[in-house]
């Protein structure tokens, strides 16, 4: 078989007849019936594919380049300042690739519109300086899951991208910078396009907090340093950040796709609260039989964020309920105070869950039999039958945010298990490390890149994210 090889081609033809030979001689070794270390025949394969993929790589992103006098890009005309070779950053590794440099026709280097460009970049939508789309899409995504150290480990082992970790950070960094700045238009595409499942009946939306150690400065002594204490000291201190998430259930309350959202300590929480508002609009104006619910734990902040974000939104469809679970926390401490014998604190723990789930007027009862029992005494964690007590008379008596056995009737979810599961996956897993420790812009690049990879929505968020990035180049 004879395979005609272009001239513009001709490394790529040598790269391919090397692999061909490499498998010959492997062929040739293989011979006898004996034991072979197959791995190593693996990276021998992979090697030689991968100097095949970085030669057909060079030879594309060199027909990108337009080398001529002038050309228009977006309606401005540039003028050729130049020509050099420049680094392009693939999954197979770095090629060289020569082009032409233009600036804006009138500005000069130094002024801020003298920046210099080329076609390969723009036409192919290059990230920073010459990573591929791709290559930087799947380097972000290994960022988000683990550390820097972890990413670069693992691409070893697939012997693909081979780069440093502060490589892995830089481009994280850079397509998180992208997704953030245009996060309003990037999520409503996102959820424009949501189709609602079939056999969704309700949504649910919570909010809830997490601790994140972040990193801050720290006064210096008073006084002439000591030798070698540090220029610039810091403290690791741990603040809350904010959780939220939008969830559709089926008809027996169980929970199915999940939209999840994260802000740091100092991020806009009001922001994130008002995505939440406009996603389930979206999701409404679909299908406006569903059942909407705020579910979330006792604490009022949340509440009055979630009441202030969606009553006005939705008045009168919405259906609001305190997590269960966290109300028996409450109950169960309260049963141990008022009986010493565990056992019959227990019966009595069971009754009142059995009563939560099946009576309308549960809550109140429980309440007043918590007054009758004479336990209520001091203010504090110390004094648990007093916490009930203020727990069921904020969020029962006053608010109504405690019928279970209504919701039960109507399908709904009990607990915020989402909401905390959240916490868990979205900052815990990912950002309370042995000895991690945050500022805020940067761990808001790692929140909204790992919250769009949780939510199921990574390959559409990125592909909007980069999009803007390709751009024509014409000759003018």
């Amino acid at each position: 078989m004879v395979i005609e090889v272009p001239e513009e081609l001709t490394e790529l033809g040598k790269a391919m007849a090397e692999q061909l030979a490499e498998v010959q001689r492997t062929l040739a070794r293989q011979g006898g019936g004996k034991a072979v270390d197959y791995a190593l025949v693996e990276q021998a394969m992979w090697e030689a594919a991968g100097r095949t993929e970085r030669e057909a790589h060079r030879a594309i992103l060199q027909s990108l380049d337009v080398d001529v006098p002038a050309v228009v890009i977006g309606k401005e005309r540039y003028t050729r300042v130049g020509r050099c070779e420049d680094q392009y950053h693939t999954m197979a590794g770095s090629v060289s690739v020569e082009r032409s440099l233009y600036r804006k026709s009138g500005e000069r280097g130094g002024q801020p519109g003298g920046k210099v460009v080329d076609a390969v970049s723009l036409r192919a939508g290059v990230v920073g300086d010459g990573w591929l789309p791709h290559t930087a899409r799947v380097m972000a995504h290994e960022m988000q899951q683990g550390t820097s150290r972890e990413a670069e480990a693992s691409v070893r082992e697939f012997g693909r991208l081979p780069y440093s970790r502060s490589s892995f950070e830089k481009v994280a960094h850079l397509v998180a910078a992208l997704a953030v700045a245009d996060h309003q238009d990037i999520e409503d595409a996102l959820i424009d396009a949501y189709e609602v499942p079939a056999e969704a009946c309700s949504v649910s939306v919570s909010l809830d907090r997490v601790s994140v150690p972040m990193e801050e400065p720290r006064p210096r002594p008073v006084g002439r340093p000591r030798k070698g204490a540090p220029k610039r000291p810091v403290a690791r201190n741990f603040r809350m950040a904010y959780v939220g998430t939008v969830t559709l259930h089926d008809e027996q309350g169980t929970g199915g796709h999940t939209i999840r959202y994260g802000c740091m300590p100092e991020g806009d929480v009001i922001g994130l609260r008002d995505r939440m508002v406009a996603d389930v609009a979206v999701l409404w104006s679909q299908r406006p039989d569903l059942k909407l619910q705020l579910l979330c734990d006792g604490a009022p902040e949340m509440w009055n964020l979630l009441d202030e974000g969606f009553r006005p939104k939705f008045g009168d469809d919405l259906h609001r309920l305190v997590d269960l679970y966290h109300l028996t926390e409450k109950l169960a401490a309260a049963a141990h105070t008022i009986d010493t014998d565990s056992k019959v604190a227990g019966e009595r723990l069971s009754r009142w869950k059995m009563v939560l789930l099946h009576r309308g007027s549960a809550a109140t009862d429980i309440l007043q039999e918590l007054v009758r029992s004479g336990f209520d005494e001091g203010v504090g964690e110390n004094h648990p039958v007093h916490a009930a007590i203020s727990y069921l008379q904020t969020h029962s008596a006053d608010a109504d945010r405690m019928n279970y056995a209504r919701a039960r009737r109507l399908g709904l979810p009990l607990g915020s298990g989402n909401a905390e599961a959240t916490c868990k996956s979205l900052f815990e897993v990912r950002m309370k490390r042995c000895g991690a420790r945050w500022k805020g812009a940067t761990g808001e690049h790692i929140v909204q890149l790992r919250a769009l990879a949780l939510s199921d929505r990574w390959g559409p968020a990125v592909e909007l994210t980069l999009r803007p990035l390709r751009k024509a180049v014409r000759a003018a």
